[in-house]
């Protein structure tokens, strides 16, 4: 007999289900993709020129743990101008590989075996294997489009118990583009405070708004010291690739994180570093260019999904739509794949960000305004084939 290979809670883990349907895209190289998330624009140019400024000077060796001292400094800075948020960037912030791995650390550092995370769906796929996979629990609040896809403090407070440790907040939204604006924030705000809850606050697609400006539940009162702020550089930077995110919180829960961090990724890449710090000085233009066109794109799938008869909620955050394909007669998956056999259009089913996402599905407007009216007349095609 073999040895045993695999860990319970990893051989019980699903596989990612954007990544399954990603695989059967791949059988279609004539499809246009609507379905993954990730900018169509390169980097800004200044960026790219100081990691190559960087490696030229042979700045290729380790930085610190935490990231450099000059990053993080620019960081504070940055969330400071933004949120007039004070973080000391030697204790509370640190740098990690993509804002994915600072959930990972975060989850780890905070979480004993069988406490809970609050969880609000439709949500970033990794949220609740990130929870699992450090020994906790995820206990799912599912949201609706009628509320504008938003968890209000009435409906997170019934779910909190003895075990509780965090509510985890994703906006704007990922797959939805909801956004929770200062006043909902207020009164989540005030629940944490009452009912001593840690908020996880990913804000990934923070500089990428369209109705009003972002508001942070850190700069709530009394919530700096509640919360822990997940951001990094791939959207609104266009940096994917280069694997670049942050926390930022109360010292000792980044140290705890920069603990297990220091074992495992040692630090983050020193040359993304460089161009990281470059973007934050120098390239705030460059993300209005990006929004700009983002936004004429957020209006012309709308336009489009209307003018075909699908009903869309109205995305206030990030580049994506969430249309409601109910009226079709199809489950998600179903028209996902159908879609993409029939007429060579890839989206992602709604329900592979959490169940309440069933009868809808995601389209990414992170593509050109030429590849979504193309898009577009298929789908109407493939609807009125239907």
């Amino acid at each position: 007999m073999p040895p045993r290979l695999l860990a319970d809670k990893v051989e019980a883990l699903p596989p990612s289900p954007i990544r399954k349907f990603f695989d059967l895209v791949q059988s279609f190289p004539d499809a246009i993709s609507l379905g993954i998330g990730e900018p169509d624009f390169v980097t800004p140019w200044s960026a790219r020129e100081a990691a190559i400024f960087s490696l030229e000077k042979g700045a290729t060796h380790y930085t610190a743990n935490r990231g450099t001292l000059e990053l993080r400094r620019e960081i504070a800075a940055y969330l400071q101008r933004r949120f007039r948020l004070d973080y000391d960037p030697e204790q509370e912030i640190i740098v990690t590989v993509g804002g994915s791995e600072a959930l990972d650390l975060l989850h780890r550092a905070l979480l004993n075996p069988g406490d809970e995370v609050i969880v609000p769906q439709p949500c970033f796929v990794a949220y609740i294997p990130l929870i699992e996979l450090a020994g906790g629990r995820a206990v799912v609040l599912p949201t609706q489009e009628k509320d504008g896809f938003r968890p209000s403090a009435a409906q997170v407070e019934p779910l909190v118990t003895p075990a509780t440790r965090a509510l985890l907040l994703g906006f704007p939204n990922n797959p939805t583009g909801a956004t929770l604006p200062a006043a909902h924030l207020a009164e989540i705000a005030e629940l944490a405070r009452r009912r001593d809850l840690l908020v996880i606050s990913d804000e990934i697609y923070a500089e990428l708004t369209y109705d009003g400006d972002h508001a942070s539940i850190a700069a709530c009162p009394g919530m700096k010291e509640r919360t822990v702020l997940i951001s990094g550089f791939s959207k609104a930077y266009a940096m994917t690739g280069w694997r670049l995110g942050y926390a930022a919180g109360p010292a000792p829960l980044i140290g705890a994180m920069n603990k297990i961090h220091s074992y495992t990724i040692m630090c983050s890449s020193t040359m993304a570093q460089k161009a990281a710090t470059e973007a934050l000085r120098s390239c705030s233009r460059d993300v209005e260019i990006m929004r700009e066109q983002y936004n004429q794109r957020r209006r012309v799938i709308l336009n489009r999904l209307q003018a075909v008869g699908l009903s869309c909620f109205s995305p206030q955050g990030a580049f994506y739509v969430f249309p409601c394909i109910r009226s079709t007669g199809l489950g998600s998956e179903q028209f996902a794949e159908r879609l993409l056999r029939e007429a060579r259009v890839a989206v992602v089913p709604g329900n592979a960000f959490g169940d309440c996402g069933e009868g809808y599905v995601r389209c990414s407007y992170a593509t050109s305004v030429e590849l979504i009216e193309e898009a577009m007349c298929r789908l109407a095609a493939f609807l009125q084939r239907l």
